[in-house]
C-alpha cells in the first residue's frame, strides 16, 4: 500500500511505516493536483499537516483513499465528518505536539515581558551608537512569577501551558466550554510530582483578572477576542495566540496595542496566512513566529510515530 505524506513526515515515521510494508511517498504535490496524483498512484493513505486542504472534491474523487491523517491537533483543513460519512478513516495526533506549542507560548511570554522582540530588531542597527539609550528603554521589564495567566481552551495544549506556568510560580485560571475541572500533574526530573486541580471559569473572568492570556481554541465562526473583549481586560495585558488565525481580531489588536491597553502580543498564527497583514508584522509590540508551534524535532518524531501506529492498527484490523 502507498502513503502520500504531502506535507512531509519525520524519518522515524517513514521507517516505522516502511518496516510494516508500506511505501511512503514524500513528493510535494500541488493542491490542485492532489486528487489526480492519488488516483494515478493508487494512494491508500494521505497524510497532511496545515498546508494541504482535503475537501469534498478530493474525498469524492479518490476511491482508493482509506485514511486521511493530520500531523497535529486541529483538523480544520479536512472535511472530517464528510470523509467519515464516506467510510474514510480520519486520524490526527492530538498528544504529540502539546509540549512544543506550550514552550513556544512561553518563548513569546518571556520575549514580551523583557522586550526581546524589539531589542533584537534594534540592537544590530543602533546598539553600537545608542547602547545606553536602548538599555534605558528596555530597563522596565517584568517577571512572570506571581502573575496570573489566563488560558482560554483547556485541552491538551492548554494544560501543557498550565504545567509550565505553575512550575514558574504563576497563578493559573482557565476557561473551556467542555472542561470543568482538570488535575494538572507537574513532573520533576527525579520522579517526584505534584497534582494541582484547576476548575475552569467563564471566559469573562479570564478577561477581567489575567495579566497574560494564552489562546488554545479551534477555528470558529467570528472572533473570540475583538474590541469588546479587549475593553474588559486589565490595562497592560499580554496576549499570545498559538492556536488558529482568525480567533483574534488583528485590527482590534493593533488598536489595543497602540492605545496601551495591550502591552504586547505574541503571534504564531495569523488571520491572513500565509501573507500576514503588514500592520501586524511591523508593529514593535508584537513578537512573531511563522506558525511553528509544533515544529520541533521531538514533536515531529512523535507525530510521525503516532501516525504510523494508527495507520498500521487500522489497516491490520481491516485485513483481519
Amino acid at each position: 500500500m502507498k502513503i502520500l505524506a504531502n506535507d512531509g513526515i519525520s524519518p522515524s515515521g517513514v521507517i516505522a511505516l516502511e518496516d510494516n510494508g508500506f511505501e511512503v511517498i514524500t513528493t510535494k504535490v500541488a493542491q490542485e493536483q492532489v486528487a489526480n496524483y492519488i488516483n494515478k498512484n493508487e494512494i491508500t493513505v494521505l497524510l497532511v499537516r496545515s498546508a494541504t486542504k482535503v475537501r469534498k472534491d478530493i474525498i469524492d474523487n479518490c476511491p482508493t483513499l482509506k485514511i486521511i491523517g493530520r500531523g497535529g491537533v486541529g483538523m480544520d483543513n479536512i472535511d472530517v465528518e464528510y470523509a467519515r460519512e464516506k467510510g474514510i478513516h480520519v486520524i490526527n495526533t492530538p498528544a504529540s505536539s502539546s509540549d512544543s506549542v506550550a514552550e513556544l507560548v512561553f518563548a513569546h511570554l518571556f520575549t514580551g515581558v523583557r522586550f526581546l522582540h524589539d531589542a533584537n530588531r534594534l540592537m544590530p542597527l543602533e546598539g553600537e551608537a545608542s547602547f545606553n539609550e536602548l538599555k534605558k528603554a528596555y530597563a522596565n521589564g517584568s517577571e512572570l512569577r506571581g502573575k496570573t495567566l489566563g488560558i482560554i481552551g483547556f485541552g491538551r495544549i492548554g494544560r501543557a501551558v498550565a504545567r509550565i506556568a505553575l512550575g514558574l510560580g504563576m497563578r493559573v485560571i482557565a476557561s473551556d466550554k467542555f472542561v470543568g475541572t482538570s488535575e494538572i500533574r507537574i513532573d520533576f526530573y527525579n520522579g517526584q510530582f505534584i497534582n494541582v486541580e484547576i476548575t475552569t471559569e467563564p471566559t469573562e473572568e479570564i478577561f477581567k483578572h489575567a495579566d497574560f492570556i494564552s489562546l488554545h481554541v479551534p477555528s470558529q465562526d467570528g472572533y473570540l477576542i475583538s474590541t469588546k473583549e479587549f475593553e474588559m481586560m486589565k490595562d497592560g495585558v499580554g496576549i499570545v495566540n498559538a492556536a488558529r488565525g482568525g480567533v483574534l481580531d488583528e485590527v482590534a489588536l493593533v488598536e489595543a496595542l497602540d492605545s496601551g491597553k495591550v502591552a504586547f502580543a505574541g503571534l504564531d498564527v495569523f488571520e491572513e496566512e500565509p501573507k500576514p497583514a503588514i500592520q501586524v508584522l511591523m508593529n514593535p509590540k508584537v513578537s512573531l513566529t511563522p506558525h511553528i508551534g509544533a515544529a520541533t524535532l521531538e514533536a515531529q518524531d512523535r507525530i510521525g510515530l503516532e501516525l504510523a501506529e494508527q495507520i498500521v492498527s487500522i489497516l491490520k484490523t481491516e485485513k483481519a
